[in-house]
């Protein structure tokens, strides 16, 4: 498991030792949600709020191996029903070159979990190929 290392009783702000502060009162629902995910733990944290905070590039040290762990424990049940959530999915495979790049090893987790799914949508696999012609190199 690669998030045994992460606290998941605290919260992103407890982990990384940084409390934001409250949004603008103007700002979109999809700003207020990300900073108040902040303050949840991450064992209460939802698949959904994985992807949200994943998306917008928020607590990536902690967060993706849990997605990460998450994705390769629910790969084995794709053969039975279909890959089910695309969107984590895609939110992992599409974070910027040089994020992988500062976790290599999560690189080579994702391509390995990857590797275990079969008919992925064809904008998964675009995702794929960018993640893998980006990474070859380190995967």
């Amino acid at each position: 498991m690669l998030a045994e290392s992460v606290d998941k009783e605290k919260s992103l702000e407890e982990l990384e030792g940084v409390t934001w502060p409250d949004p603008p009162s103007d700002s979109t629902m999809l700003v207020r949600g990300v900073h108040e995910l902040r303050k949840k733990p991450v064992k209460d944290l939802t698949v959904d709020n994985l992807r949200r905070l994943v998306g917008q590039d928020v607590g990536l040290r902690w967060l993706l191996p849990v997605a990460l762990d998450f994705l390769r424990e629910t790969a084995k049940e794709e053969g039975e029903t279909g890959w089910y959530d695309d969107d984590l999915l895609s939110a992992v495979l599409t974070r910027k070159e040089s994020t992988w790049r500062s976790f290599p090893k999560l690189a080579r987790h994702l391509d390995g979990t990857v590797r275990l799914l079969s008919d992925l949508s064809p904008y998964l696999q675009r995702d794929v190929r960018h993640f893998r012609d980006a990474l070859a190199d380190i995967l």
